[in-house]
């Protein structure tokens, strides 16, 4: 995605009419299993601004959250297809979260960035707790760990020059 189609913090995260069709029934389902008003009024604000194509800054983080949730689940590919799919996961990158997500990303591939020539001596993958992952890669020169985890991956630890 280019940098021109990412919404700027504070700005709204625009749709397109597939994910519009997506998330309708899905904001729907939020809708009819929740009895707290608070949050109907919320799932209800999300679902206009769902109608007007344009969700505004401070409903963005909830609509991540959903997204977040549907695609994890699978339930958008085998409802709606490997298209649709492709589509949610764009509209989740303008998300906090995706964007966060993403910065993580750009984290790591700075870090491992430092093995480029460098000769593998020992890759180790261990868990760290349940749902949580580390990898640690060695070489003459440096060792990196990367921490896998639910809520992301970033840089552990990086240590540069081991000799």
């Amino acid at each position: 995605m280019s940098s021109d189609d990412e919404p700027k913090a504070g700005e709204p995260i625009t749709l397109d009419t597939l994910q519009h069709d997506i998330l309708v029934p899905q904001i729907q389902a939020f809708l009819d299993a929740t009895t707290d008003a608070q949050a109907r009024e919320v799932y209800a604000a999300l679902a206009a601004s769902i109608e007007k194509l344009e969700v505004p800054p401070e409903l963005a983080a909830r609509l991540g959250a959903i997204v977040e949730v549907a695609l994890t689940s699978g339930r958008i590919r085998k409802l709606f297809g490997p298209g649709a799919e492709l589509s949610l996961n764009a509209l989740f990158m303008k998300t906090p979260r995706g964007r966060e997500i993403a910065q993580s990303l750009v984290e790591l591939n700075k870090a491992l960035a430092t093995l480029k020539g460098q000769t593998v001596e020992q890759v180790i993958a261990s868990q760290r707790s349940p749902g949580a992952y580390a990898l640690t890669v060695k070489t003459s020169g440096c060792q990196v760990v990367i921490r896998f985890e639910q809520a992301g991956v970033r840089v552990e630890s990086l240590e540069i020059d081991l000799g």
